[in-house]
């Protein structure tokens, strides 16, 4: 069958591999849509640490059941559109013994420690097949980073009473935007593109920063009276930007960090004690992330169609990928059609 594989540094090729034997307890997946993200972009990029090469990309993942093995629930049924949990957990490190699966000390994320889902067919364990509702397979493909973005905000316990600034606004920081306005709280977007502010505003944010063309500090202290947003959520992964969390989140306030950055950085460690700060980090997503993402695209409200910046063939995903690294503020998410 057909399938997408990074083999090394700018390198992209599409070639042939056998297909998967259907295990019991497992269900195959006929991919229709899946999407590129930035750890595919890093890893045919060459900047990828934690990727094992070659590797099939692809962890976001809009599906239809092809077939179901033996022992699995008949509540999962051929013809039926789902997507996929993409992480493993061990069942035995720390994480797992906590319930924070998502965080496994040994997690293997499909499209970076072991092959993914930009191929025809792919055979997963059925705990891992995730009912999609009423959604089609193109906006599946959306489930998974948004998810991350839900789930730094529980991380965040964001309620109706805060304020939170989320900074970054791709897929992920967007989702992150999303959870924040549907829990009531007042959302402050920030970016340095205006054109991903406008959507962050249309998408639930009450106010936007353009922190290249706009003072953030001062707009920061306007809009929070002088206090600094309850909660800074970090979704970009730079050392200006986990800065800029740590000194503008308000005294006794909470800091979330989804993205991370890629060199060493440099904190006024004062903040840490004197705002006596909670500073968490936020890995992956759990189900009942991805079942919150679920309910909220079926509401038919997301302009889905806004968030995807391109369907492409197989053969010119590496164009595609060219492409992105070129402008990559201006892409939200690229989607391979199967």
């Amino acid at each position: 069958m057909k399938a997408i594989q990074i083999s090394g540094e700018r390198q992209m090729e599409i070639v042939n591999i056998a297909e998967q034997e259907l295990k019991a307890n497992e269900v195959l997946l006929r991919l229709k849509y899946v999407g590129f993200c930035g750890s595919d972009l890093n890893t045919w990029l060459g900047k990828n640490p934690m990727v094992k090469m070659p590797v099939i990309p692809g962890h976001e993942v809009g599906a239809v059941i092809e077939k179901v093995g033996a022992d699995v629930p008949e509540i999962l049924k051929p013809g039926m559109v789902v997507t996929c949990n993409p992480y493993t957990n061990c069942g035995k490190c720390a994480s797992c013994r906590n319930q924070r699966v998502n965080a496994c000390e040994h997690n293997e994320t499909l499209g970076v420690q072991r092959n993914g889902a930009m191929r025809e067919f792919i055979a997963l364990p059925w705990e891992k097949i995730i009912p999609a509702g009423n959604l089609d397979p193109r906006t599946c493909a959306l489930i998974e980073p948004m998810s991350v973005g839900f789930h730094a905000v529980n991380r965040a316990q964001v309620t109706d009473i805060d304020t939170v600034m989320v900074i970054g606004c791709g897929m992920v920081g967007l989702g992150a935007i999303v959870r924040s306005a549907l829990r009531g709280a007042t959302v402050i977007a920030a970016d340095i593109d205006d054109e991903k502010l406008a959507l962050a505003k249309e998408l639930g944010a009450t106010y936007t920063v353009n922190t290249k063309t706009e003072d953030a500090h001062e707009k920061l202290q306007q809009l929070t009276a002088g206090f600094g947003p309850d909660v800074i959520i970090e979704a970009v992964g730079s050392a200006p930007t986990y800065q800029m969390a740590v000194n503008e989140v308000a005294f006794t306030g909470r800091v979330v960090c989804i993205g991370y950055a890629k060199t060493d950085v440099s904190f006024q460690t004062k903040f840490f004690v004197q705002k006596e700060l909670d500073i968490r980090g936020s890995r992956n997503a759990q189900p009942a992330d991805f079942l919150a993402v679920i309910r909220y695209l079926e509401r038919g409200t997301c302009p889905v169609n806004r968030l995807i910046s391109g369907d492409v063939a197989p053969e010119d995903a590496p164009e595609a990928m060219r492409q992105w690294s070129e402008a990559p503020g201006k892409i939200f998410r690229i989607l391979v059609h199967f």
